[in-house]
């Protein structure tokens, strides 16, 4: 019978850590840690910024391009940053509008540049569309509303200010029927602030995309703003057919703006229709009467009962001219008289004029 062999008791130390070995196999695995990410984390990590990165140079572009449509508040737009070639804003026009703001906001974003450095704290400049930014401000004075307290706006950087006006051209030529008049004020304008160098430049540049006889027409109201826009109350209302005579008789009659200028000033003109009927009279007068419906000199009476030809005066007024026509001729060198019987009104105008005059012409009224 074989022999039993006694087991030994286990020993402590077996109950213990392992031994420290050199072979990997014989310790534990190591524990990761978080600097030491998996291949997946960092290739995710990776992505991430790329495609942040992406995005973000797309909505730079897309900015730069003026396709991203931000919003901006009113206070922030400096309006006056180029000069508008809008004149007025039609009170109807206006509240129509305003009403389809309050309806249904804003639809269509105006256009601004961005502005550097300014002491007023105007950081963007208008480009297009101040009547949609006038209705806003309006809405907002009358209502305090947030939703009218800021514009959406597309935000363009324009190569020069050429392209700027350009811009602004183009975008109320499709939106709005500007006047030929006002049309001529803005290349006016335009070369006067020294966005370009000559008027035809100006002209070209401004509306390179109409045709040729439509620009031409513009051209020519360029004499007329030249020579009246000072004293123009309602010069939208002045028609293409009106426009282009009135520009016709100035090249004709180098003394026509003058005059033209002084019947306007003259004249009581609280509406567009009695504007137009001052210069449709001066047109009118200016072709209807020739110096031969005048009379020789005046034979005036002096204070010895005599007669003298002191003054000129007209014979008869022709029949065939009518209430609202003027009569005028060129009495002397340097003096001019003017006749308009509608509105019994008489001019003298001209180099002549003067305080010496005036004196004479009061004693002859006296004593007449």
């Amino acid at each position: 019978m074989a022999k039993r062999k006694r087991l030994s008791p286990a020993q402590n130390s077996y109950l213990s850590g392992a031994p420290e070995s050199k072979s990997a196999l014989a310790g534990p695995l190591p524990t990761p840690t978080a600097s030491a990410a998996p291949i997946a984390q960092v290739a995710g990590a990776a992505s991430t910024e790329a495609a942040l990165q992406e995005v973000t140079q797309v909505l730079q572009q897309a900015r730069a391009r003026g396709l991203m449509i931000e919003e901006i508040a009113l206070d922030l737009i400096d309006e006056t940053h180029l000069v508008r070639d809008r004149i007025d804003q039609d009170a109807e026009e206006m509240e129509a509008l305003m009403s389809s703001l309050r309806a249904r906001g804003q639809q269509t974003p105006i256009e601004v540049v961005p502005l550097e450095d300014r002491l007023d704290g105007k950081s963007w400049g208008l480009i297009s569309g101040w009547r949609r930014l006038s209705a806003l401000r309006s809405l907002y004075a009358e209502t305090s509303e947030s939703e009218f307290a800021t514009v959406k706006a597309l935000v363009i950087r324009p190569d020069s200010a050429e392209a700027a006006y350009v811009a602004m051209v183009e975008e109320n030529e499709i939106r709005v029927n500007l006047s030929h008049y006002e049309r001529a004020r803005i290349a006016v304008r335009a070369l006067k602030e020294g966005v370009f160098p000559s008027q035809k430049k100006a002209l070209q540049g401004l509306f390179a995309n109409a045709p040729r006889a439509k620009r031409s027409k513009i051209g020519s109201f360029v004499a007329l703003v030249e020579a009246l826009d000072a004293v123009l109350y309602f010069p939208t209302a002045i028609s293409e057919k009106l426009g282009l005579a009135l520009v016709r008789q100035m090249g004709e009659d180098p003394g026509f703006a003058a005059r033209l200028k002084t019947a306007l000033q003259a004249a009581e003109r609280p509406t567009a229709a009695e504007e137009l009927a001052v210069l449709n009279a001066a047109l009118s007068g200016e072709k209807a009467v020739s110096e031969e419906t005048l009379s020789p000199p005046l034979e005036t009476e002096t204070a010895a009962g005599k007669r003298s030809d002191a003054a000129p005066r007209l014979r008869q007024i022709p029949e065939a001219v009518g209430a609202q026509e003027r009569v005028s001729t060129q009495v002397t060198a340097g003096l001019r008289l003017g006749f308009q019987p509608g509105a019994k009104r008489i001019e003298l105008s001209g180099e002549a004029v003067d305080a010496a005059l005036l004196e004479d012409l009061t004693a002859w009224l006296k004593r007449r």
